[in-house]
């Protein structure tokens, strides 16, 4: 008896890559023709998923980092402020590194936030506060 051999046959890997084609044939147009709607697209799931690595981080620490410890508590300890008793070795984001908006600016971070504990901001593409069309905000408060 050979054995039992798990994994994928050439056709199961060629359904996924013919899959795989058609999402991109679909979707790449779209986001190609719509470029600074992408940017928005991804500064926002970016800040849910800062917001979600910043409630990971309270679950350990009983507490938000505050403004003054910012974004970096996520993937290095704070030395200064309240410091986390039990931050976790290696952070709380997967790349261990503070992730800049779509434009190449850094995110907006409050705790305590005026919208919430929290406030997370992208000031769009002119990097500013305010604005209107491409250069609005982009905030967690109203990310749904």
């Amino acid at each position: 008896m050979l054995g039992d051999y798990r994994g994928f046959t050439l056709i199961e890997l060629l359904v996924v890559l013919v899959i795989i084609g058609i999402l991109a044939g679909y979707i790449g147009p779209k986001l190609m023709g719509h470029p600074e709607e992408a940017k928005r697209t991804k500064a926002a799931l970016q800040i849910q998923s800062l917001e979600t690595a910043l409630k990971m981080y309270k679950l350990d620490n009983d507490v938000y980092p505050s403004t003054d410890q910012g974004l970096q508590a996520l993937v290095e300890p704070p030395s200064i402020g309240k410091l986390p008793p039990k931050w976790k070795p290696g952070g709380y984001l997967e790349k261990s590194k503070v992730p800049l908006d779509p434009w190449g600016n850094e995110y907006v971070y409050l705790s305590p936030g005026v919208h919430g504990d929290i406030d997370i901001s992208s000031y769009g593409q002119d990097g500013e506060e305010g604005g209107e069309g491409d250069a609005r905000d982009i905030n967690n408060w109203d990310i749904e």
